[in-house]
């Protein structure tokens, strides 16, 4: 059986360039852990900001459980 995997979308504030992942239930754990906001670097401008993972993903917040 195929592991899940969820989409997170996350857009620069300061070049508006977007990012897509798509990561499995382990990857989200490991790289971001159960945070409500996560840490992201551009990959153009290489400006690292924060963004809501509510907003970014989701499908994962309601897997995780965050908003309770």
């Amino acid at each position: 059986m195929a592991k899940k995997h969820y989409k997170i979308e996350t857009s620069c504030p300061q070049c508006g360039c977007s990012a897509v992942s798509h990561l499995s239930t382990e990857e989200i754990r490991e790289r971001f852990g159960d945070v409500p906001n996560v840490e992201m670097e551009c990959s153009e401008c290489m400006i690292k900001y924060q963004t809501d993972m509510k907003k970014a993903c989701p499908e994962w917040d309601k897997e995780c459980g965050m908003d309770k």
